[in-house]
């Protein structure tokens, strides 16, 4: 803009010219006004669901991130589903319902087992009628019992063999169960492990349009400057390279994103 003016001072460029400028460069103001709006925006959200109060200084530590990051090698999407299935909290959850399941059908399969039961008892007594006396009743007046009592369910089949089935179809839950869970964190796992591929190729393509349009801008800033070339085209070679860093930066940054939750569900800390 400030070239602009100068142009229009020696006769170079039009007033409608340096109007545009004026009126773009207006323009990036408010856009960078509005992402700052949107970044704290962003950051409150976050605050309130950490609960957070509003005495309490919060901020979002950035670490620093590079290129290689963002190019480093992806892991074997296989390798990271079995290291999961290792460590994931629901699916230990699952493996655990299906133990306890295999419990309660042995617990079900026992009413048809005979049950065996032994009872001993040991009694005395004393009388105040008699002469004799009340040690020597105790010690002659005791009798002792012993008894031994098999079962053998037989009018009770019936009620065993619906715990036994009804038993069976909770087993056969917990591992269609497991197998949901199983089939489900797989493609949780798959669909990171698409977008950290994808967006690795996005990357390294966008890299190369980036490096393209950055020299077209500056030849075309240097023929603008020398007045070589219009307002125009000026502002179309512009808008060509902020794209291109925006899908840069965008493809990179979720590449890097993937990549971490890849390493989460691998079992990974960060």
């Amino acid at each position: 803009e400030e070239r602009g003016k100068e142009m229009v001072e020696v006769g170079k460029m039009s007033k409608a010219d340096l109007a545009q400028l004026t009126a773009q460069r207006a323009t990036d103001e408010y856009n960078v006004v509005e992402a700052k709006s949107q970044l704290a925006t962003y950051k409150l959200q976050l605050k309130q669901l950490l609960e957070l109060t509003a005495d309490q200084e919060f901020d979002i530590a950035i670490p620093p991130t590079t290129d290689e990051q963002a190019l480093a090698e992806i892991p074997d999407l296989l390798t990271v589903y079995e290291q999961a299935l290792g460590v994931r909290p629901e699916i230990e959850g699952k493996k655990l319902a299906i133990e306890s399941s295999n419990v309660s059908l042995a617990i079900a399969k026992a009413g048809w087992l005979p049950t065996v039961s032994v009872s001993g008892g040991f009694t005395t007594s004393t009388n105040s009628l008699t002469s004799n006396s009340w040690g020597n009743q105790m010690k002659t007046n005791t009798n002792m019992s012993a008894g031994l009592t098999l079962n053998v369910p037989i009018f009770d089949g019936w009620q065993t063999r619906s715990s036994v089935n009804k038993a069976k179809i909770s087993q056969q839950q917990a591992q269609l169960d497991l197998l949901d869970e199983q089939k489900t964190l797989y493609q949780t796992i798959e669909g990171f492990w698409l977008n950290a591929t994808t967006n690795q190729q996005k990357f390294r393509a966008a890299t190369v349009s980036t490096q393209s349009e950055q020299q077209s801008y500056d030849l075309l800033n240097e023929k603008f400057e020398l007045g070589l070339t219009n307002i125009i085209e000026l502002l179309q070679g512009k808008d060509k390279l902020l794209s291109a860093q925006h899908n840069q930066l965008q493809s990179k940054y979720l590449t890097l994103l993937n990549l971490q939750l890849l390493k989460f569900y691998a079992g990974g800390r960060n």
